[in-house]
């Protein structure tokens, strides 16, 4: 199975849990240096926008993804269990079981059920605030009242409230269109939306989320 891990001489890409939203939002990068059967020994990460070097203690909590072939993001959540001195000092961190990685590709998003609040202003400037069903990288489903006129092919602008595991929250805003309608038995529609413009930062928030959920789902 270890050809699912990266190799030495690797890069990986990393945000460390915070309590402060802006600095659990940076991304550093650190090379591989050595492997062990459950460890992986990385160089001390780097900010890569202005080379500032990221102090890691034991016990924190990273959020981890690696590229493969094609472009394809590979995440994984682990923490730091440790140090090793050699000529440079390297991070030890725990390997994630295989079947934690998950791969994302740029048109393949997976969706987690999620409830969160969703501000809406549709075409005409009507303004709604609602719940959303699921949300994945490529679009979000919600619930909304008959009474509230949609249709599908409608163009919405949406401002979506997003927390995570560690305490922060982040609004993710984007432009979405409806592709389908659902009527339901209690007389609510489901509402689908496809992201027509979303930057790819604010596409990374949501994925972020996703994967956080997915990970907390897998180890319940």
């Amino acid at each position: 199975m270890t050809g699912l891990y990266p190799k030495i001489n690797e890069y990986l890409y990393l945000q460390v849990a915070s309590s402060d939203a802006a600095e659990s939002e940076i991304e550093y990068r650190a090379r591989i240096a050595d492997m062990e059967d459950e460890t992986f020994l990385i160089e001390i990460p780097m900010q890569e926008s202005n080379g500032r070097l990221k102090k890691l203690f034991v016990g924190d909590e990273l959020s981890v993804y690696f590229l493969t072939e094609g472009g394809i993001k590979n995440y994984f959540n682990t923490h730091v269990i440790g140090f090793k001195e050699e000529v440079i000092r390297m991070v030890r961190l725990r390997k994630p079981a295989v079947e934690s990685i998950f791969k994302i590709q740029r048109r393949s998003f997976f969706r987690v059920n999620a409830e969160l609040e969703l501000a809406v202003k549709d075409s005409l400037g009507s303004r709604f605030l609602v719940r959303t069903e699921d949300i994945g990288g490529g679009g979000t489903s919600f619930l909304s009242d008959a009474k509230i006129a949609l249709k599908v092919g409608d163009k919405l602008a949406c401002w979506l409230l997003v927390s995570y595991r560690n305490g922060s929250t982040e609004h993710v805003n984007f432009e979405g269109e409806i592709v389908r309608i659902k009527k339901l038995e209690t007389g609510r529609n489901l509402v689908m939306v496809k992201f027509s413009a979303i930057s790819d930062s604010e596409r990374q928030k949501i994925i972020r989320y996703c994967f956080e959920r997915q990970f907390d789902f897998r180890n319940r």
